[in-house]
């Protein structure tokens, strides 16, 4: 009788282990915990090692990403909008400034020295007059001023930037027009046959 009550327990021991083999650490622990309560066996007490097991899936899992991704330089963001003109450029300097640049770098108010340092820098071909390059982008609208000197991008200019650029060009292909000289040799040519056509009548008659 011993013998088949100590194999009883053995055959019990292997299905425990069997059952609990595929689950996780964590798993484990409540099905050990609820069969405990079930069974009214007090005692069960999770080992320092399996609480260290159970934190080990969080720790393992990737939790630090960039907040942002690489800054562009200033001829990057020229390349990427394509500015026409130099009022267009100076937006875009602008926009670098407040919302692009490091955080060294970043300011919101510009003057000339700060259009000859990025134009050149993003080799973008300078004016030839920078210190009238502001005041010529506030009078497009993109500009106000801050004094001194001083100019900040107001919100057309940041929308020129951030929405406005590059611009989009048309595909369509230019309407030709006709010269004023085909027409005039049209105009000859029905003239020239107009006599013919007369003689033709004459002749009917």
């Amino acid at each position: 009788m011993p013998s088949s009550a100590g194999d009883a327990e053995i055959r019990s021991i292997e299905q425990v282990i069997e059952a609990l083999d595929p689950l996780d650490t964590v798993a484990r622990t409540r099905v050990l915990e609820y069969a405990f309560k079930r069974l009214g066996i007090d005692g069960l007490d999770v080992s320092p090692g399996d609480q260290q097991v159970t934190r080990e899936p969080e720790a393992s899992a990737p939790s630090e990403t960039p907040s942002t991704g690489p800054r562009a330089d200033i001829r990057t963001l020229r390349d990427e909008k394509q500015p026409k003109s130099a009022n267009e450029m100076a937006a875009i300097v602008g926009y670098y400034l407040a919302e692009v640049a490091p955080e060294s770098e970043r300011k919101t108010e510009l003057g000339t020295a700060d259009i000859e340092k990025y134009f050149k820098q993003a080799q973008h071909r300078l004016p030839e007059a920078p210190g009238k390059t502001l005041p010529n982008a506030m009078a497009a609208g993109y500009f106000d001023s801050a004094g001194r000197g001083l100019y900040s991008l107001n919100p057309v200019g940041h929308n020129l930037v951030a929405h406005g650029l590059p611009r989009a060009s048309s595909s369509a292909p230019p309407r030709k027009r006709r010269s004023k000289g085909k027409r005039k040799a049209t105009g000859s040519a029905k003239a020239k046959a107009s006599p013919k056509r007369k003689a033709k009548r004459k002749s009917k008659s």
